[in-house]
């Protein structure tokens, strides 16, 4: 079972890399891929950890894009996590996103939502990448919603009064970075509907032509329909197939394994990468 899209407390998961990877080991998976949003904060721990309880680890990272209005989500496997162009573009989408949740939240605030920035920060592990699943973490601890997905559902999803863009590279800059970083990059869910509709096959042509490896057909957000359109487009343009959790911990109901990668296609993503190696025991 190899499931290559989960999240530490890294960003905004809710377990540490270490108890990611132990979870990891008791749902079953054979390998998996730690991918937390804009940063390897999380890497060496899952690392160390995966070396000891006998598990695979493919090192990666969840890069945000935009081009206009369009948003999208870039898994990026295997790369060197010092490559100067890839290293810029984290940390200019981090501070970015420090920014974008005082906004929301003093925006929230001042319409009498009970959210702090300090009982906000205080869900932010230090150093970790702070994203809206962090103020919905404020309003469950002070009792204002049972989890994170009702936050989202009232007040923090795409279409809110208060959501707030950030930084974000073009997705064909991204695809450029992380190949020039040695890695791989696959569309993680890209049929997720958002505030901007769905990633189009335009799109993905593009994408492909400037270096795409994959696409992530098999994830919780897309119908049967949505998958064979998917994988009929992989087909078309010569793309990797892969699928995956996006495992959150306690702060979404994804459950790990849920949705897995062939174990061939793991094989591919790891031919074509140069920039660091998957951690075996």
């Amino acid at each position: 079972m190899i499931d290559l899209h989960t999240h530490s407390s890294a960003s905004d998961g809710t377990q540490t890399p270490a108890e990611l990877v132990r979870a990891g080991v008791a749902a079953g998976l054979d390998a998996m891929a730690v991918t937390d949003h804009d940063t390897t904060l999380g890497w060496d721990e899952a690392s160390v950890t995966a070396r000891e309880v006998g598990l695979v680890l493919v090192p990666g990272i969840e890069v945000s894009c935009a081009r206009g209005a369009q948003c999208l989500h870039l898994l990026a496997y295997l790369p060197d996590s010092a490559h100067p162009a890839l290293v810029a573009e984290l940390e200019q989408a981090r501070a970015s996103r420090e920014t974008r949740l005082d906004r929301m939240v003093e925006g929230m605030a001042a319409d009498g939502i009970p959210v702090t920035v300090a009982s906000v920060r205080a869900e932010v592990e230090d150093g970790a990448t702070p994203g809206r699943p962090h103020i919905a973490d404020a309003l469950v601890r002070a009792g204002v919603v049972e989890h994170r997905d009702e936050a989202f559902a009232r007040w923090l999803g795409d279409d809110s009064p208060y959501y707030v863009t950030h930084y974000a590279p073009d997705p064909v800059r991204a695809v450029e970075v992380v190949r020039a970083a040695g890695g791989v990059p696959v569309v993680a869910h890209p049929f997720s509907r958002t505030r901007t509709g769905v990633v189009g096959r335009e799109l993905v042509e593009e994408l492909a032509a400037a270096g795409l490896a994959g696409l992530e057909a098999h994830h919780r957000d897309h119908d049967d329909a949505a998958v064979r359109e998917l994988v009929d487009l992989a087909g078309a343009l010569g793309l990797l197939v892969t699928g995956s959790s996006d495992y959150h911990g306690a702060g979404k109901r994804n459950r790990l394994g849920e949705n897995t990668t062939a174990p061939e296609v793991l094989a591919a993503i790891e031919a074509q990468a140069t920039g660091t190696e998957v951690v075996r025991p």
